[in-house]
């Protein structure tokens, strides 16, 4: 399409893309229809339910090899915002909403184990609509969702996954903006201006600025600012990072 949100004539893009093409199963073990693709990895499921009509809480199937540890959601039928699942970090219960700054919000989810997760009425369910899910859990060399403590320093916090992050997704638990970071956009470590930076909760364009660097590392990521969003001294962060491919199916001959 031609539209400029993914198409205007001489912008540049960035998109991410995970392999979920592990057949697409119908699941029953849960109270909403739903069907779900996985990744051949077990790490990354990307799951389609039906509300039922009814009321309360509601049970899905996610089809990972583990109990999540992050959920994106979103209602496809309605207005609704992009509420999120955090295993660490967050209140038990509450999420954070991906396009919006403000501090997490009850209410949000219920028990999340290794089989399904649990939506509440009107927030990460609805009705009769239909919501998608993208379903994480931490995969050794490919997927590490965890927690972090800010330092208020340019030097600042080393958080380790165990593996080169090709994406990193990062939130203070207060009132704040996300941040997303990649290997493919401009950017360098120790770099002047840093690696580029997108906010998911904001439209404006990418910024590549010093007072939001990081450095992307072959086992993880450090802080190189002392700025709020993303290294306050003593702030809470939760973080998502996503190596290129899981180890056990890597590419390279």
């Amino acid at each position: 399409g031609g539209l400029d949100y993914v198409n205007a004539s001489s912008n540049t893009y960035v998109s991410w893309h995970w392999r979920a093409n592990g057949g697409t199963t119908s699941s029953g073990s849960g109270d909403l229809t739903s069907t779900h693709q996985v990744d051949p990895s077990g790490g990354f499921s990307i799951v389609k339910a039906v509300g039922d009509g009814g009321s309360g809480d509601k049970t899905v199937s996610h089809g990972l090899s583990a109990a999540p540890t992050v959920i994106l959601s979103k209602n496809l039928n309605a207005s609704y915002n992009w509420d999120t699942f955090w295993a660490e970090g967050l209140t038990s219960g509450y999420g954070l909403r991906l396009n919006t700054n403000d501090n997490q919000l009850s209410g949000r989810w219920g028990t999340v184990n290794s089989s399904i997760f649990t939506c509440k009425d009107n927030y990460t369910w609805a009705g009769t609509n239909n919501y998608i899910y993208y379903c994480f859990t931490n995969i050794e060399g490919y997927i590490k969702a965890g927690t972090y403590v800010g330092n208020g320093n340019d030097n600042g916090s080393y958080i380790y996954t165990g593996f080169r992050p090709a994406m990193i997704i990062i939130r203070e638990v207060a009132v704040d903006n996300w941040l997303i970071y990649d290997n493919k956009r401009v950017g360098y470590n120790l770099d002047s201006a840093g690696n580029a930076v997108l906010y998911p909760d904001l439209t404006q364009t990418e910024e590549n600025q010093a007072s939001r660097a990081i450095d992307i590392l072959s086992n993880g990521f450090k802080l190189r600012t002392s700025n709020s969003t993303g290294n306050a001294g003593s702030g809470n962060y939760i973080y998502l990072a996503m190596a290129h491919n899981p180890f056990k199916y890597a590419t390279a001959r």
